[in-house]
């Protein structure tokens, strides 16, 4: 893919995203191109598969930037985030400086405690300079993780630094480009989103699902992937516990296309449910009854529309 400049305006984030196979409205382009020109962490919400942890990836295929993802979850401390020593290396130094006769002890401990006995985690690795330009930081799913974590993220995000004790503190030159996620599943703290923009990412409406379909999976014929919409805007409506996001879209689509389906009929609907929704009280919800009910609908509704 070819490398982009960072955009000018919110017509070319547009373009960018679009150059990523990304299918955004107006509204995240512009949050983006925000986000991007004032250098502040975009803080992305909204329902699971819906194309938040895209967006991230998207931004380091087409600026040609660094990805650095920190997948959070709960138990998640400043070691895995951040940083640890090596410790089993450092004893192996320690040992062999005193089997060659040194003694001195502050010269010891300043050799194990340098840099080369650190084993650096993925927010010491976005601060750290790269040829290619600032990287791209996304902390998938915030939400997992506890409160303590977010306060410690706090200077991270507000100065772009992290002190460590042995070595001092490590600042960024050029702050990587962030992008914060979270499904929700509890509230993050106002301190933090306080320093984010903000944006709800939700389920697209019809015309734009059809253009992320056509986009991601071109080799799908019109009629299914039509269907396949339709069918889905119509289930997202339903009683549901948990409604299928844009991701759930595509691998039906894809494996309806495995199937060779030309078109959706309530038999193999029926089958492929387990690639929509993902919890049994649903799906035994959605019986071939419903899937005959929503069949029936969509089809007058696509034929009313032609």
């Amino acid at each position: 893919m070819t490398k982009l400049p960072v955009p000018t305006s919110i017509d070319e984030t547009l373009t960018l995203l679009t150059a990523g196979g990304y299918v955004a409205d107006r509204a995240l382009a512009t949050v983006l191109f925000l986000s991007l020109r004032m250098g502040k962490p975009l803080f992305l919400e909204g329902e699971a598969g819906v194309g938040k942890t895209e967006i991230a990836k998207v931004l380091s295929q087409t600026l040609g930037r660094r990805l650095i993802r920190l997948q959070c979850y709960e138990g998640l401390d400043v070691a895995a985030a951040v940083y640890e020593w090596n410790y089993a290396a450092q004893m192996i130094a320690i040992r062999l400086g005193e089997a060659g006769g040194d003694t001195d002890r502050a010269r010891l401990e300043s050799d194990v405690f340098s840099e080369r006995f650190l084993i650096k985690r993925p927010l010491l690795q976005a601060l750290e300079p790269d040829p290619a330009g600032a990287p791209v930081l996304l902390i998938d799913e915030l939400d997992r993780t506890d409160e303590a974590f977010e306060a410690f993220l706090l200077e991270v995000l507000a100065d772009f630094q992290v002190t460590i004790p042995e070595l001092g503190t490590v600042k960024a030159a050029h702050p990587p480009i962030v992008i914060i996620t979270s499904n929700r599943t509890r509230e993050v703290h106002d301190a933090l989103k306080r320093r984010c923009l903000y944006h709800w990412v939700g389920y697209p409406n019809a015309e734009r699902e059809l253009n992320i379909l056509r986009t991601r999976l071109p080799g799908i014929g019109k009629k299914l992937s039509e269907q396949v919409v339709a069918f889905v805007q119509a289930l997202r409506k339903e009683d549901v516990f948990k409604a299928p996001g844009v991701a759930e879209t595509l691998d039906w689509a894809t494996a309806l296309n495995e199937l060779d389906a030309i078109a959706l009929d309530p038999a193999t609907v029926s089958d492929t449910l387990g690639t929509l929704l993902k919890y049994q009280d649903d799906i035994a919800r959605v019986d071939q009854s419903k899937v005959r009910e929503l069949l029936d609908g969509i089809k007058s509704d696509l034929r009313a529309a032609e």
